[in-house]
């Protein structure tokens, strides 16, 4: 056990999330993953609904680092552009496994509250960096970015969702690719 259990549970439980997804998750598993007693991990986090929504909320506030770290460092809007799906790609990299936020969204009526609040924040960061993102490349006006940064990020995630469930990161390659032939993203 590390000098951080709440770290290392917080690990385990977005690996198991990312696969599982929030019913995958259970307490007893996770702390036994972790290498402690189911009783320490409710220390740190009293109930599954506040494990989950820590994790969802940690995963959010990477992806959104991650994103502004991206425009930071790539100075070319449409280069930025071209990078954005490579920030799902990565979870298809691990083990097949999917965006977190994703993965829960598909079991939004079985979710607690304060978990859909944080799956509901993941995808707002990522359809304002996205607006940011599209105006700055002049492909769509400021009023018409909303509506197509929804389309980007539905579109990146459904090319996650059927190239997960093939187990064939080739097919998310090829459907990105398709997106930016027929003009959804940058080509």
């Amino acid at each position: 056990m590390s000098r951080n259990a709440r770290e290392d549970i917080l690990e385990a439980a977005k690996k198991t999330a990312q696969a599982r997804g929030y019913g995958g998750l259970s307490m007893r598993d996770l702390a036994a993953e972790v290498g402690i007693k189911a009783a320490s991990l409710y220390y740190h986090f009293p109930s599954k609904a506040d494990l989950a929504s820590a994790v969802a909320k940690r995963y959010w506030e990477d992806a959104a680092a991650d994103l502004d770290k991206a425009w930071d460092e790539i100075a070319d809007p449409a280069e930025r552009l071209r990078f954005y799906p490579e920030t799902f790609r990565r979870a298809l990299e691990n083990e097949n496994r999917m965006c977190l936020c994703s993965f829960m969204g598909a079991e939004y009526d079985d979710l607690p509250d304060q978990l859909k609040t944080e799956v509901q924040i993941f995808a707002d960061v990522n359809v304002a960096w996205l607006k940011k993102a599209l105006v700055a490349t002049g492909v769509v006006s400021l009023e018409a970015s909303e509506a197509r940064a929804k389309a980007v990020f539905a579109a990146v995630a459904g090319a996650q969702l059927m190239a997960r469930s093939r187990a064939d990161i080739s097919l998310y390659d090829t459907l990105i690719e398709s997106y930016r032939a027929a003009g959804l993203l940058p080509a």
